[in-house]
């Protein structure tokens, strides 16, 4: 089983980044899938989620109509595009595969930095 991120890296205030998760070992199109990030100090905090047929989203207020979650089931591949970033959304991204009876799955992270 892996989750690979992709996508992470320096970007300006205002800037936009898309970050890839490509999955593998494991039945994709059955997992909830979400991304995470991680700022130091503080808890790892729930960002986006997306259901397994992608027909349902769902974000935390501080992204909401800045961050779209999106996935390809044919790919095994999910996305997070980040529009008009931050410098309250730099931390470490990462995606994780979730079923319904607690089979969970962590990728190992792309870092966000939001910074002029």
């Amino acid at each position: 089983v892996q989750l690979v991120e992709s996508g992470g890296g320096l970007v300006q205030p205002g800037g936009s980044l898309r970050l890839s998760c490509a999955a593998s070992g494991f039945t994709f199109s059955s997992y909830v899938m979400s991304w995470y990030r991680q700022i130091p100090g503080k808890e790892r905090e729930l960002v986006a989620a997306i259901t397994s047929d992608g027909g349902r989203t769902n974000y935390v207020d501080s992204v909401k109509g800045r961050f779209t979650i999106s996935r390809d089931n044919a790919k095994r591949m999910v996305y997070l595009q980040m529009n008009s970033l931050k410098p309250d959304d730099t931390g470490v991204y990462s995606c994780k595969a979730a079923t319904w009876w607690g089979q969970v799955y962590w990728g190992q992270g792309t870092q966000v930095t939001v910074s002029s």
